[in-house]
């Protein structure tokens, strides 16, 4: 039992001597203009989706769908969000091809509101995610939340009227959008490799 103890103990030690002579060496290429290996995405991958879930399940989501909260979204995603998460017809942006990992297209991904909200207010380290509950209040990012969950199932053309609404009235999104918007299916799945 003690010699099982002690080995258990020397091949710990050993691996965390081996991974940080591996970090102090610099051999890991940390550059934004190569993915990162296989292995290392998988654990980065597994450590902010588990970050994530944990955080996010403990959140009540509000009601998402009054015209006013997707108004005020449109605002906020047309001027905070489409160089990295882009809009429905929007061609890819030179910001977003720069950045490792690349930020989900959000035109095209249906996101969990808890947790969209939880990545929008905390942000999510060395991601280019900024954490927007720094200067926005929780009303704001659930506005934010709530447009995005519609996103997907805009055309180029709701989505500029959606947003031209949004920036010209701060009011309500013309009602045949809301109507259309509104009366999707409410799949939810998480979100993309961020951001």
């Amino acid at each position: 039992m003690k010699r099982t103890l002690l080995t258990v103990a020397a091949t710990f030690l050993l691996l965390v001597l081996g991974t940080g002579l591996y970090v102090a060496s610099g051999i890991y290429d940390v550059g934004a203009d190569r993915p990162h290996t296989r292995w290392m995405f998988a654990v980065l991958d597994t450590l902010r989706e588990r970050s994530i879930e944990a955080r996010a399940s403990r959140i009540q989501v509000p009601s998402l769908n009054s015209a006013e909260r997707l108004a005020e979204g449109a605002e906020h995603y047309s001027a905070m969000c489409t160089e990295c998460h882009l809009a429905p017809g929007m061609p890819d942006t030179p910001l977003r091809q720069g950045l490792m990992p690349t930020p989900p297209d959000l035109s095209r991904s249906k996101v969990d509101p808890a947790e969209a909200f939880w990545i929008i207010k905390h942000g999510i380290k060395a991601t280019a995610m900024p954490a927007w509950g720094k200067t926005h209040d929780d009303e704001a990012i659930w506005n934010l939340v709530a447009f995005v969950e519609q996103l997907p199932t805009m055309s180029p053309e709701q989505y500029r009227a959606s947003t031209r609404t949004g920036l010209s009235e701060r009011g309500s999104m013309p009602e045949e959008e809301v109507g259309h918007s509104l009366g999707h299916d409410h799949e939810h799945a998480h979100v993309d490799a961020p951001h």
